[in-house]
């Protein structure tokens, strides 16, 4: 519970306050039995009025503090309660952006997400419980056996002869309800995931009739986590009915042994309506610690949870700057790769012995099969992961030795499966960022967007739906494009970026995209030659290895994957 003391101390002081208002309500609340009590034994003897109204209105004025100040209480708790949810959120959302790509695979998006979301509202919910009902309940029930022993000893021994019972129920309850709460957040894990995966493919699965396969897994997903609930709760259930009848027979021995006080003129009437009311008040206590207790419970697991992503160390390491090498006298290429080998974690080499420069102002294709490794050597030009053996350098530096921050500010990016906000046109194309219009205007003119935009309503106005769903699938690539030409980067990486386009559409783009003033390194991964013969260089890749590199007119006369895929798509008569 490390990370909670850290998150709330700075409303320490806001508690504090909060529970001193708490003390006062609650005591009052003490107060009202014992003067009841009293106005039956003492007061009502005397048959005055005037004491019993004095009496009353002392009672009036107790129960009118009690509620205003558990209400305001209750306020501050719920305040506290929500700043600390918020700065915690906050800086888990911080701390995922800064995971590397490993860290998010190891951890998994949908734990992360529930770990955002249900972990931290359990938070939220014992915080605010803890201060609500934290404070009341141990001062209702200690101060209530204080007060029931100053009035009869005898009778409070035989009430609270039943709280061992309890204490010893409580402990090895949460023995066993903790782990299969952890148990549990990994059920919703599981079920998050399901939900994301049909959400993300609800086209292909109606598309392919598999609706009904996804319901079963769906199903099945559900049910695991319902039991994982089931049987958490049904341990932590126990703890109520248990506590119930041991309350319950104390406050049977209670009842019986003061009547026979009463009877032998031991006690007094007023003494034991006082006793009922402080047991009942004890009961109430004793069903809201039980209540914090499943909150605690809970809270131990999602905070455990949240801790271990807060507490991932950086895994993308910057190095010292001489790790890199001098630099030479002479100009170093733009990029270089030398000998890179990588392997996802617990997998085989994906790509191995990977050597290739690209000067400034060049074009570099890379075309290859389905699962060649294209797309991870572009995860590793971005530094998203590390390489497992081997240097990539920029401007002759290692990347490793280089500030993330700073380095990816070099590229402009468009992976294949790329996001569009919930907003504007003009807000993706910003992407937070303070680009002139006339920038804005000419990025969307390259990328072949500003035709259709301004058929739009509102023009680059227009409202997008979430991911851009409200467009085709050629247009939220334009979208895409004109983004990452906005802010004129200087090393522009398209990864399989026109696939949605059309022949002639793509042809535009690349034509638009070569009449740029500025010079511009582009590395750009297509499946379509056609979107590469202009480059300055193209590799061909295979299972993670370089079989070809060279121009187009190099590599038909010494790469035969090359020449085949070239056959395929453009025919024989065209690829001369």
């Amino acid at each position: 519970m490390k990370l909670i003391r850290v998150y709330l101390r700075p409303f320490y002081k806001r508690m504090a306050g909060g529970l001193l208002i708490k003390i006062i309500g609650t005591v009052c609340d003490l107060f009202l039995p014992w003067l009841l009590a009293f106005t039956i034994d003492s007061i009502i003897p005397l048959q005055q009025i005037r004491p019993i109204f004095l009496c009353g209105l002392l009672m009036l004025l107790s129960a009118a503090v009690a509620v205003s100040g558990n209400i305001l209480a209750n306020r501050l708790a719920s305040a506290v309660a929500r700043d600390f949810t918020q700065k915690l959120r906050h800086d888990l959302l911080a701390k995922l952006l800064c995971l590397s790509a490993r860290q998010v695979d190891d951890l998994g998006a949908s734990s992360l997400e529930s770990r955002l979301t249900s972990d931290t509202y359990n938070l939220h919910e014992l915080i605010g419980r803890m201060q609500r009902l934290g404070v009341r309940a141990p001062i209702l029930l200690v101060g209530g056996i204080i007060i029931t022993l100053t009035l009869d000893p005898q009778l409070t021994l035989v009430m609270v002869s039943v709280l061992p019972i309890i204490t010893c129920v409580v402990i090895l309850i949460s023995r066993h309800s903790i782990p299969q709460f952890r148990e549990l957040q990994r059920s919703v894990d599981n079920l998050v995931r399901v939900i994301r995966e049909n959400i993300s493919g609800a086209r292909v699965i109606k598309a392919l009739s598999k609706t009904t396969y996804e319901q079963n897994r769906f199903d099945q997903a559900n049910r695991e986590t319902v039991n994982q609930e089931t049987r958490a709760s049904a341990t932590m259930a126990v703890t109520s009915p248990i506590m119930d009848f041991s309350l319950n027979i104390g406050l049977t021995l209670v009842i019986l042994i003061g009547a026979f006080r009463v009877n032998r003129g031991a006690t007094q009437p007023g003494v034991i309506i006082a006793f009922l009311s402080y047991f009942t008040i004890i009961l109430n206590a004793m069903i809201s610690v039980t209540r914090m207790f499943v909150m605690f419970t809970r809270g131990s697991a999602s905070a455990e949870r949240i801790a271990q992503v807060l507490n991932c160390p950086a895994d993308l390491q910057t190095l010292p700057l001489s790790a890199g090498g001098a630099r030479s006298a002479e100009t170093p290429p733009l990029i270089c790769f030398n000998q890179v080998d990588f392997a996802y974690p617990g997998q085989k080499a994906l790509l191995e012995q990977l050597s290739f420069s690209l000067e400034e102002g060049q074009t570099l294709g890379i075309i290859g099969p389905t699962g060649s490794g294209k797309s991870t050597l572009i995860k590793l030009l971005l530094r998203l992961y590390d390489v497992s053996h081997g240097q990539i350098l920029l401007d002759g530096q290692d990347l490793r030795s280089l500030d993330r921050s700073a380095l990816r500010q070099n590229f402009g990016v468009v992976f294949q499966n790329d996001f569009i906000m919930s907003d504007t046109i003009k807000a993706n194309l910003l992407f937070a960022r303070t680009i002139p219009d006339e920038q804005l205007q000419q990025a969307a003119q390259i990328a072949q967007a500003g035709d259709f935009i301004d058929t739009l309503p509102n023009k680059a106005n227009y409202q997008l739906a979430a991911n851009g769903s409200n467009l085709s699938g050629g247009q939220r690539q334009r979208i895409l494009l004109a983004r990452a030409l906005a802010g004129q980067p200087r090393i522009l990486v398209l990864d399989d970026a026109t696939s949605a386009l059309d022949y002639e559409t793509d042809a535009r783009f690349r034509q638009a995209l070569g009449r740029q003033t500025k010079p511009q390194s582009k590395i750009i991964v297509a499946q379509r030659v056609s979107s590469l013969l202009q480059a300055d260089q193209i590799m061909v890749m295979e299972e993670g290895r370089i079989v070809g590199l060279g121009s187009h007119e190099m590599l038909l006369k010494t790469c035969p994957s090359y020449r085949q895929i070239c056959q395929i798509q453009l025919g024989d008569d065209n690829i001369a």
